[in-house]
């Protein structure tokens, strides 16, 4: 089913609900924040909260209950975390709907409703995830609320697969001078703003520290000037991910100060890839992490060929129990 079949099943089981809740570990985690930040800055009643998947379990919301949407995601479904996690809410009584690749999985057996998603097919294809769950919390929000810019969302999400697949296709010069820029970087800094600030995280926690073991931080650029500014000197490697739309000031600053005192800077700009042709203004900011994300893969790959380290090589996980 999709996300626009599964609300019309649980508005007419549920016609009032009180919060919606995003659970999920690691880059599934992330991929939650752009649909949790969505329904946070449009829903006027309806609260909401994300959540790493054993912290929701061992300390579950005392509101999870029968008005709750829970949304769990993992991409194999069988992260044991969120599958606990999706059980629990279940037991509580809530409205269950897991997001993930596998339709076989425990997650998508133990939750009420399932939305299967693509991966491997293209760069496009592993942004599914993200993409159907901004589009679910969208029809939770119209279901409920209504929201004025439904058909400008969704037509961005029938539109963003092609652009990130386009967009790809003249992106390797790019890549492969930040893999050759970067391969003997003792560290990396990653910061974006608004939707996108979690891609940030992801790309540092996951591509970088997990698939790389290249130690990695990540911040928010309103944070920027909070703290982290103090480690800026020449040289020092930075991935600046930029937004189109609200939140595009505080990135814009944030350039400025890494230029001034000459930081060893990469930026990622979703103007450059011409987001604006292709969305509307009034909903842009919720796509640029799906976009940002899609063609930040391919900036992965190329770091991981310039070190011969393929993204698929652990120390730790899968090897052994822990």
């Amino acid at each position: 089913m999709n996300a626009k079949e599964i609300v019309a099943l649980i508005k007419a089981e549920k016609p009032e609900i009180s919060s919606v809740y995003f659970v999920g570990c690691g880059a599934s985690q992330a991929d939650l924040y752009p649909g949790k930040y969505f329904l946070e800055a449009n829903a006027k009643k309806l609260r909401t909260s994300l959540h790493t998947a054993n912290e929701f379990f061992y300390s579950t919301p005392k509101a999870v209950g029968p008005d709750s949407i829970v949304i769990t995601c993992s991409l194999s479904g069988n992260t044991p975390e969120t599958v606990a996690a999706t059980k629990k809410a279940m037991e509580l009584g809530a409205e269950v709907v897991s997001v993930t690749m596998n339709k076989d999985s425990g997650l998508a057996r133990e939750s009420k409703y399932q939305i299967i998603h693509g991966f491997a097919e293209s760069y496009a294809a592993k942004m599914e995830k993200m993409t159907n769950v901004l589009d679910l919390a969208c029809e939770i929000l119209n279901a409920y609320e209504g929201y004025e810019h439904y058909d400008e969302l969704k037509d961005g999400v029938s539109k963003i697969y092609g652009l990130i697949n386009e967009s790809v296709k003249s992106l390797l010069p790019r890549a492969a001078e930040f893999g050759k820029a970067y391969k003997d970087a003792p560290y990396i800094y990653v910061m974006s703003s608004g939707a996108t600030a979690m891609v940030a995280y992801s790309f540092s926690m996951f591509l970088m520290m997990e698939m790389q073991w290249i130690p990695s931080s990540s911040f928010n650029c309103g944070e920027f000037f909070h703290g982290p500014f103090e480690l800026v000197d020449k040289d020092v490697p930075y991935l600046l991910l930029m937004n189109d739309g609200p939140t595009r000031a505080m990135d814009a600053r944030a350039m400025t100060f890494l230029q001034r005192f000459d930081a060893k800077l990469t930026v990622v700009d979703a103007k450059d890839f011409g987001l604006a042709n292709v969305v509307d203004s009034s909903v842009i900011e919720y796509f640029n992490p799906i976009l940002l994300s899609g063609v930040l893969r391919m900036y992965a790959e190329q770091l991981a060929d310039e070190r011969k380290h393929p993204l698929t090589m652990r120390r730790y996980m899968w090897k052994l129990e822990y």
